[in-house]
């Protein structure tokens, strides 16, 4: 009998059945050295990762999600590594990637997308009582359920082939909404009338998600990998403790009963299998889904283990959980760029200048692999202190109630290795001191924007934040360049001298605009109430002197160079 065109055979034969190793089949999507962007295979980016650029997601939250996966992959291959001198021979062995190859054909068959009793990330057999496959936008974050207008899929997604299919999947455990799912059949602990109520969002959609680039994906990956001596505090883990999903038996549609003891390890937690979810496939294509809750994420001290994150005092959860520190993830505000939060990602400034005071834990936690780098600096010989890494900031922001996905951030800030000396922190706090002095000046021009809608008699609200807006994006690109520069600099004096006068160059121009555009009521001015003071007269005179006199106090010059 001949075969025909949709995978079936001719007569009474059953239809093939779908097909997709992950080790040997492309479905990561890479940009090389040369700009070109192609798919390749597990086995493929692993052995050819010294000449790829970097991964390239559908969307960037893909490729945290696919990262974490390259890690787990990596750490189970490598059994490690284990302290820093066996992370520097990786760094400085071209072939240190090589045993990932025998690795993954060891175990080929827990890569299969759709192995009959363990396909990969997904439950054999997963049903609802009422057989129901669900669309593809449930898993597709381009596509937002109901709004296929604003998508830039049209009509929608109907069917994904294979490879897309499978980095979707990836990205669903760590980045799926909250909000109602079907019951799973042989779920009998959570369904309440075949529906099971939010539970949460995927592994990472709590995080404001951090990783290192390097100039190549080995490097990127290398970056990552933390020695496990400092991942774990010197603690260690059983075998079992640090399997990845795809060694550990089977998932069901139930929740684990162990999961509420674990993740204890990154392996593990890299590879949380936070949905149950199983793919449909059809005529050569993935075309509906079966997507229900798997098993929440909830350490209580997550600081202790996830590194791709920074974290802060919850001084609410500590008066309810009667316990300190508590600490929760920093996440990412899409209204800010990543060098205004830069404190929150430097080991010395976080630890020593951010203490509430003397005896208590630090209110902000740099993400782990800030401290990993800032080890490397200090321990390590292989980073000389000129060289540039670039972290790069991922996240999500969650609409009503974590059902729907509003907005991904996606930024990046390039640091010299010398701002993560936690043990001369000079460097780390200059660069933390220009950003804050930044943040009072331009807090200074909106005051001016305000004051002088005050005068004119207008509302105050909206020209603050415009000018606020304007001003931070003026001086993003200089900042950005003042720091990947600052080792250069004679000496911190000078430096900070150069982004003082880069501040009040920008900030004047600025306010000459502000001025000339200024309404010839307020000029007049009038009588107003300021925050925190008495009824007062209020012209444009005032408001510009009351901006002169402010920024010469943030950026430390005499008053009568602040408008030169």
């Amino acid at each position: 009998m001949g075969g025909t065109s949709d995978g079936t055979t001719r007569g009474d034969v059953a239809p093939v059945e779908p097909s997709f190793d992950l080790v040997s089949n492309p479905w990561l999507p890479v940009q090389r050295l040369d700009g070109v962007v192609e798919e390749v295979s597990l086995r493929a980016l692993f052995e050819q990762a010294g000449e790829l650029r970097r991964l390239v997601g559908d969307v960037p939250t893909q490729e945290i999600a696919l990262l974490r996966l390259l890690l787990a992959i990596l750490y189970d291959a490598l059994e490690g590594p284990a302290e820093i001198e066996d992370w520097e021979e990786l760094w400085l062995d071209d072939r240190s990637l090589a045993p990932v190859r025998t690795y993954l054909d060891k175990h080929r068959e827990c890569f299969q997308l759709f192995h009959p009793e363990r396909p990969f990330f997904q439950v054999a057999g997963l049903r609802t009582a009422k057989n129901e496959i669900a669309p593809l936008s449930r898993i597709v974050a381009d596509v937002p359920v109901g709004e296929t207008f604003f998508s830039m899929r049209e009509p929608g997604v109907d069917r994904l082939s294979y490879a897309e299919a499978a980095r979707w999947l990836v990205h669903a455990h760590a980045y799926d909404t909250s909000g109602i799912k079907s019951a799973m059949l042989g779920d009998d602990t959570r369904p309440k009338n075949g529906k099971v109520y939010p539970l949460g969002v995927g592994s990472l959609g709590g995080l404001g998600g951090v990783f290192a680039e390097g100039d190549t994906l080995r490097e990127t990956l290398l970056l990552n990998l933390i020695a496990l001596e400092e991942a774990y505090g010197g603690e260690t883990r059983t075998e079992d403790e640090e399997r990845p999903a795809w060694r550990r038996p089977p998932t069901g549609p139930a929740p684990q009963p162990d999961a509420a003891s674990r993740p204890r390890s990154l392996r593990d937690l890299y590879t949380w299998q936070t949905r149950r979810i199983r793919l449909h496939a059809e005529d050569g294509a993935v075309t509906g889904v079966v997507l229900g809750y798997g098993d929440p994420l909830a350490l209580p001290d997550p600081h202790t283990l996830e590194p791709m994150t920074a974290f802060r005092r919850s001084w609410t959860r500590e008066k309810t959980e009667r316990r300190k520190p508590v600490y929760v993830p920093v996440r990412h505000d899409p209204s800010r760029s990543a060098w205004r939060g830069l404190a929150s990602l430097l080991p010395a400034k976080s630890h020593a200048g951010e203490k509430s005071k003397k005896g208590e834990p630090a209110a902000l936690r740099p993400p782990g692999v800030a401290e990993w780098f800032a080890k490397l600096t200090t321990m390590g010989e292989v980073f000389p202190p000129k060289k540039l890494i670039r972290l790069r900031l991922i996240g999500t922001v969650y609409g009503t109630q974590q059902a729907v996905v509003d907005e991904i951030v996606d930024d990046s800030l390039v640091l010299p290795v010398i701002t993560l000396h936690e043990a001369n922190p000079e460097y780390g706090a200059a660069a933390v001191d220009a950003a804050d002095e930044a943040e009072q000046a331009v807090r200074a021009l909106g005051q001016l924007a305000a004051n002088l809608a005050r005068a004119a008699g207008t509302d105050h609200e909206s020209p603050d934040n415009s000018a606020r807006d304007a001003a931070f994006g003026a001086l993003d690109g200089p900042y950005r360049a003042w720091l990947s520069m600052l080792p250069d600099f004679p000496d911190l004096e000078d430096a900070r001298r150069e982004w003082r006068t880069t501040v009040r160059y920008h900030l004047l121009q600025h306010a000459r605009e502000l001025l000339e555009s200024a309404s010839p009521a307020a000029d007049e001015g009038r009588v107003v109430e300021l925050p925190g003071m008495v009824k007062r007269l209020i012209d444009a005179g005032r408001a510009e002197r009351w901006f002169h006199s402010r920024l010469a106090y943030v950026l430390k010059t005499p008053a009568d160079q602040s408008t030169s």
